[in-house]
């Protein structure tokens, strides 16, 4: 990063975290699996903050219901893949930035094809359990520093986010099931965010299915919190 980025686009974080901060971020790469409603908002952070490389993992498009909470979500941006419409918004944010797109589900069945050791640091904020249980357990296998989201659908109060230890989780459901689960593959520690609001009921699609409520602001503040917890992670 030059001397006149420094002083332009990423001037007012220098003034906080310093040049010597800066630098770290912009030696860094980090990995986002899912680029949803709290991962689009972590990489909106990360970009924001000068981070120099990110590696973008999400296989799906944007849909209409994405619109009321994902930051990528637009009328002129339905149908198109997610991680395309984030590496572009990051590209205008920081074109010094090295966005890398892997358009996949990421599973158990296809994990042995990435390779998590470039990384310093992954940010979790995939929906499905296997996935997530499968991607600590190889984020921990190789020492990566990793931060989990647990559930933020069903929910409406900010305050009630915080970022702790599984271990030290309450109320969450989606924590005490990955509590349990990483617990039977020994591993006994990952930092999470997670809300102890108790869950809103959800509500039901066209088709009456149940499926779960989300507002504008919950993700998005989770987001925000997990990229702050990432950028101090990367440069102490």
């Amino acid at each position: 990063m030059d001397n006149e980025k420094i002083k332009a686009e990423f001037s007012r974080t220098a003034a906080v975290i310093g040049e010597d901060g800066l630098a770290k971020l912009s030696k860094a790469r980090v990995a986002v699996f899912g680029v949803g409603g709290v991962g689009g908002y972590v990489c909106e952070a990360l970009a924001r903050s000068g981070v120099g490389a990110l590696d973008l993992f999400d296989m799906d498009t944007v849909s209409p219901t994405n619109i009321n909470r994902q930051i990528i979500a637009l009328h002129s941006t339905i149908g198109r893949y997610k991680t395309e419409v984030m590496k572009e918004r990051i590209l205008d944010i920081n074109p010094d930035c090295t966005v890398t797109e892997h358009r996949v589900f990421y599973m158990p069945e296809n994990a042995d094809g990435y390779d998590l050791s470039q990384y310093d640091l992954i940010v979790d904020a995939i929906d499905t359990v296997t996935a997530k249980i499968e991607l600590a357990v190889r984020a921990a296998s190789l020492s990566i520093p990793m931060i989990a989201c647990m559930g933020t659908g069903n929910k409406l109060d900010v305050s009630k986010l915080t970022i702790s230890d599984i271990s030290k989780t309450t109320i969450c459901p989606l924590a005490r099931v990955m509590r349990r689960e990483l617990r039977l593959r020994g591993i006994n520690h990952l930092p999470v965010l997670y809300s102890t609001e108790l869950p809103l009921t959800s509500g039901t699609d066209e088709n009456g299915k149940k499926v779960p409520a989300s507002t504008a602001f919950v993700p998005a503040a989770a987001g925000l919190m997990i990229g702050a917890y990432v950028l101090k992670e990367l440069i102490k």
